[in-house]
């Protein structure tokens, strides 16, 4: 059981909903300093100023971010080190849906190449065959990886599978051996953020099936809470193995690393190397 008492974190993504309530979970676990990189300022602020009220004292702080900024996005890890002496806890949050023609690249760019720029930023100040501590980095990605949905919103969907394939191999025992920093993956299923609202294709007759998924989910009561993905988080984080894979759908938590390792069998059948 890994333990989060007066561990440094940083959260991206950690203004609004899911992100939200991750940083607020992290604190129960009496962590040390939480940082809550956002680009919406007005509520990165207010949690700041509610959590401090609530705790009495600065557990987090909020860093106004546009993630696909590297230079500002590294400033903000260096700056953490320079306060706290280390980061611990990396929680690569995130995310947009948004995927017509005017926001495809930049959906991307939120969703996969930040995701990289903050998992390789985290890594270079973790890893303690260059000096540092070792640590954790938890990516999120989805249950739209882990399926075939079509019509669907196909190109967010693509993003969270390189996310998951990302983490599936930097985690792998072979590498983590010599940085001694877990990198875990947690699909959410769908869970009752603005973002599942905001589900926008280039195709209308994509954005038609997406909404009438979303309305019937809604109708059949099966979206989660974002405080039920946040607390999927922390479970990965104190149980989870390095390389392991986390599905947390209608509130259950379920570890299923064995059914990438049964997939990717299956996939890589046939190939040497």
């Amino acid at each position: 059981m890994n333990s989060l008492i007066n561990k440094v974190a940083i959260v991206t993504g950690g203004a609004n909903g899911i992100g939200a309530h991750i940083v607020q979970e992290l604190i129960k676990e009496q962590t040390k300093y939480v940082a809550i990189v956002d680009v919406d300022e007005a509520s990165g602020v207010s949690l700041q100023n509610k959590l401090k009220a609530e705790y009495g004292r600065d557990v987090a702080g909020f860093y106004k971010c546009d993630v696909t900024n590297d230079d500002v996005l590294h400033g903000i890890f260096d700056k953490i080190v320079k306060d706290f002496g280390t980061i611990d806890v990396v929680v690569n949050n995130a995310g947009i849906a948004t995927e017509n023609m005017n926001s495809y690249k930049k959906l991307i760019d939120i969703n996969f190449t930040a995701t990289v720029s903050s998992t390789l930023k985290a890594l270079e100040l973790m890893r303690a065959d260059r000096g540092g501590a070792g640590g954790t980095i938890i990516n999120i990605s989805s249950i739209a990886a882990l399926t075939l949905m079509s019509p669907g919103v196909f190109i967010y969907a693509a993003t969270k599978s390189a996310v998951l394939h990302l983490s599936l191999c930097m985690g792998k025992e072979d590498y983590y051996r010599h940085t001694k920093v877990r990198v875990i993956t947690t699909c959410f299923g769908a869970t009752d953020t603005e973002i599942i609202d905001k589900m926008i294709s280039f195709d209308e007759l994509v954005t038609e099936n997406m909404q009438n998924i979303v309305e019937r989910f809604k109708k059949e009561n099966i979206i989660q809470s974002a405080n039920a993905a946040a607390q999927g988080v922390i479970e990965s984080y104190k149980t989870g193995k390095t390389g392991s894979t986390w599905l947390i759908d209608e509130g259950k938590i379920m570890d299923i690393s064995d059914r990438m390792c049964d997939a990717f069998k299956i996939m890589s059948t046939g190939i040497k190397g």
